[in-house]
């Protein structure tokens, strides 16, 4: 749940940045207070409510729903959120988002790892987005060409972040979607160059691959070598488009071809976490030191991603782990949340367990619990969507492929080596057990359990007696 807009909730007619001490006095109030409520892509709706104190969620998304036009039948694919650079919260219908603007502070010492000073400058903004229980096979149904530009605006950003990470096959298809969008097909070469040289190659392409690896060390002749290189292949891709949708394509075609593009991605529309994994030790004395990670949680799973490098370590469906979290027992230890799941250890069977560090370990196990329950209730009718990709999660990936779960290459389209979806449990340092002298248990609930839940007494389980192969898939 990290990332989010630099701005405020709600805002004052004033030009002052800090509004939070000049709306608690007037909030009371009879008369209406002005609330924008961002949207992504830039653009904000400008709302006039009275009552402000106490306005829900509910009768909030009626009056924005009324200002965009969204037709009725899709009004559940959006939702409000409380975001700022710290920490992303979705509301629910009966939340009141005024009051927990003044809890901001509270829910930043709880959930994150931040200091005194960026707690007390910190402050959230409303924002409209993308609900993250809304079904990917209701909105690949979805026409009206505004719902599709808000949800196509939301991808494309997080795209461009790299919380999407993707392969160039993608992020190339998707940049050049975007080109078409903004200024049609019909662009010819010069035009095209002249284009993107203008709107900047971060347009269109994400920043972490503009940017390039080099940092400070590149050299210009470096960086304009690999960003003719972009070009080009973006160019490539346009023209692709340009040749199979003719030079005037309808732009619900476009925005439909760019969504059903990211639907491939398995983390698609998961709401985020922020936390920190162990990395595996370099030598025996060496204190291991931790890795930054996003956890992204939808109905179809958990994914845990390397935040620096922009690609999947771990990617579990619900049916192929279990969970926990569990609370600092003494003072610096941290919240966990612990995921467990099949793994082998030198031709054996194991249990695997990885541990995120995280304070928002408890949100994220809550929001699994929901989740699972979730797609539990709406099994009969909804578990084709749940997800799409479901008779491709069989599919091999390379040597990962010879897991009984198939994890690592589930995704079909996405599973050549390499791929940034793939998970890498080698590169992970978790824990690995075997349940002593009997047979491995194949962890398959109907519903995802926890293994502290599950294990009827510690003594059962011991510890892989290998030296240094613990953080090995």
């Amino acid at each position: 749940m990290e990332g989010g807009d630099d701005c405020s909730f709600p805002p004052d007619s004033s030009d002052d940045h800090s509004q939070r001490g000049s709306v608690a006095s007037s909030a009371t109030l009879s008369r209406a207070q002005d609330v924008l409520v961002y949207l992504f892509g830039e653009s904000a709706v400008h709302l006039s409510v009275e009552g402000l104190g106490s306005v829900t969620v509910q009768e909030l998304g009626r009056s924005v729903r009324e200002a965009l036009h969204i037709p009725e039948s899709v009004q559940d694919a959006f939702a409000f959120w409380l975001c700022s650079p710290l920490l992303e919260l979705q509301l629910k219908a009966r939340h009141q988002p005024y009051k927990l603007c003044r809890q901001w502070q509270d829910l930043l010492y709880r959930f994150t790892e931040a200091s005194e000073e960026d707690i007390s400058q910190d402050e959230p903004c409303l924002q409209y987005r993308r609900n993250v229980f809304y079904l990917k096979s209701k909105e690949l149904q979805i026409e009206d060409e505004g719902v599709l530009r808000l949800l196509y605006e939301e991808a494309r950003s997080n795209i461009l972040t790299g919380r999407y990470p993707c392969d160039p096959e993608h992020w190339t298809g998707l940049g050049a979607l975007s080109l078409a969008l903004e200024d049609g097909t019909g662009l010819d070469s010069q035009q095209f160059t002249t284009t993107v040289r203008e709107k900047k190659l971060s347009s269109f392409l994400p920043a972490h691959v503009v940017m390039g690896s080099g940092g400070l060390l590149s050299t210009l002749r470096g960086k304009s070598s690999r960003h003719a290189g972009l070009e080009q292949k973006l160019l490539e891709e346009y023209r692709k488009i340009s040749t199979s949708a003719g030079n005037s394509p309808e732009p619900t075609q476009l925005l439909h071809q760019y969504l059903n593009t990211c639907h491939s991605l398995p983390y698609y529309g998961c709401a985020f976490f922020f936390g920190e994994i162990d990395k595996p030790a370099q030598g025996i004395l060496q204190r291991a030191k931790r890795k930054a990670v996003n956890v992204g949680i939808c109905l179809e799973g958990v994914y845990v991603m390397d935040v620096k490098e922009k690609h999947v370590l771990l990617g579990l469906r619900f049916s192929e782990l279990s969970w926990d979290h569990s609370y600092p027992e003494e003072e610096g230890d941290s919240h966990i949340l612990w995921l467990e799941f099949d793994g082998e250890e030198d031709g054996t069977p194991v249990n695997k367990l990885l541990k995120i560090y995280s304070k928002q370990a408890e949100l994220m196990s809550g929001f699994i619990e929901f989740c699972v329950e979730l797609k539990s209730a709406s099994e009969g009718g909804a578990a084709a969507e749940v997800d799409g990709d479901v008779s491709l999660s069989q599919q091999p990936a390379g040597q990962e492929g010879r897991n009984k779960n198939g994890r690592g290459g589930r995704r079909g389209m996405l599973h050549r080596q390499g791929s940034v979806v793939c998970s890498r449990v080698h590169s992970l340092n978790t824990i690995s057990y075997v349940d002593n002298g009997k047979e491995i248990k194949r962890l398959k609930p109907k519903r995802a359990a926890s293994f502290f839940t599950r294990q009827a007494s510690a003594t059962t389980y011991s510890a892989v007696q290998v030296t240094e192969s613990l953080e090995q898939g």
